[in-house]
């Protein structure tokens, strides 16, 4: 017995114990006040097969249960949520992750020795000295990605945390009605490979569907294409935040080729930004569309148009054998056909025998001397007489 009780007790000391579990933003969901129960040893751990301690809770309202499936030691080996086993920092799987930062996966996969390996670096983690075993296991990111900033995600989604499908409901069996914890909705196709998941395959990085749908839709990006007009210069800039500035953008383009002139609108939150040189141009408009991230936003990057040719979209004067010619808007009518030659210096035709000539005013006729002129009626009820009148 006493030997029994000494192997369970070393046992034991390989069991996990944790305060909080090591979860990301969308899998917490969006309310600040969340509430979790925690049991202590309450599962193996689906990756090393140790138990550790299982918390469990709701992400919101009508959104279905979460728990942790994998240990604390497992998660930081990878850098993944104990619970969607998604990269912390991109929110993408482990499998896009590591074929875009070439990541070599060097844990072991046989028991014992995945036994071993886990159980030197559980040690490791107690000690706080695990920093340069765990770069050596999952490689140093440094510079990050064009493809994990196309395909990383800015803010949470929520709608994962939506309930399962009810299956009775799709059979047209439930009985349960609005009181059914389940979605009441038709599957969109029962064959999508989504819906068969290995959480080993996941966390190893090996035949996951939904790395291989991600890299579908990376593949069917479109792309920026340079104007055929090399004057231009000048990149548009949308969906940035109100708190960043004229230097931050400088900072970050200025790696690129150099810059003319920055134009900032906090209200319209947009920028403008016009290189000197149309090559230092192409690149940074190459390098930075769909993966520039200020500000916890993902950035809108388009081509403009130059301070000077903005204004001459809608009208162009061009001269063309010493007259102008003005170029027709699209929102207006056409144009009326020009006055014949004739009549370019009559706009109103008065040379013209055909209009009648107006006859002279008729002027009032003469008072002759002794005479008084008529005072107005209108007149009478002010005046006595004439003289008054004329004083």
């Amino acid at each position: 017995m006493a030997t029994s009780k000494g192997t369970n007790n070393y046992n034991r000391q390989q069991w996990e114990s944790a305060e909080f579990p090591i979860a990301c933003q969308t899998c917490l969901g969006d309310n600040p006040y969340i509430r979790m129960t925690k049991e202590k040893y309450g599962k193996e751990c689906k990756i090393c097969l140790r138990p550790f301690t299982v918390f469990r809770w709701c992400p919101g309202a009508k959104m279905r249960f979460k728990k942790t499936e994998i240990c604390q030691t497992c998660s930081h080996l990878k850098n993944v949520c104990q619970t969607c086993l998604l990269d912390l920092e991109y929110g993408l799987p482990i499998q896009i992750r590591d074929m875009a930062l070439k990541i070599k996966d060097d844990i072991p996969r046989s028991d014992v020795n995945k036994e071993y390996y886990i159980q030197n670096m559980a040690s490791k983690l107690q000690s706080n000295a695990v920093e340069d075993n765990i770069d050596d296991v999952s490689g140093s990111k440094g510079e990050d990605s064009d493809l994990l900033m196309k395909l990383a995600r800015t803010t949470p989604y929520y709608k994962r945390n939506r309930p399962h499908i009810c299956s009775f409901w799709v059979k047209g069996k439930c009985r349960r009605g609005e009181e059914c914890p389940y979605r009441h909705e038709k599957p969109t196709d029962p064959d999508d490979p989504l819906s068969d998941q290995n959480i080993k395959d996941r966390y190893y990085g090996v035949n996951d569907p939904v790395a291989a749908k991600l890299m579908k839709r990376a593949s069917a990006m479109p792309k920026l294409e340079p104007p055929e007009d090399k004057s231009i210069t000048t990149l548009y800039i949308g969906n940035v935040p109100v708190f960043i500035t004229d230097d931050d953008l400088r900072d970050h383009f200025y790696q690129y080729g150099e810059i003319r002139s920055i134009a900032c609108i906090p209200r319209q939150q947009c920028a403008f930004i016009e290189f000197i040189k149309r090559a230092d141009a192409e690149v940074a408009a190459d390098k930075t569309f769909n993966t520039l991230i200020l500000g916890g936003r993902r950035l809108n990057i388009k081509w403009g148009h130059t301070q000077g040719r903005r204004h001459t979209d809608d009208i162009a004067s061009m001269h063309q054998d010493g007259e102008t010619v003005v170029k027709q808007s699209k929102n207006l009518p056409l144009s009326l056909p020009p006055l014949p030659k004739d009549l370019q210096n009559d706009f109103f035709n008065l040379q013209s025998e055909s209009i009648p000539t107006i006859p002279p005013t008729l002027s009032a006729p003469p008072i002759l001397p002794g005479f008084s002129a008529p005072v107005p009626q209108y007149l009478n009820h002010r005046y006595n007489n004439f003289s008054d009148f004329q004083n």
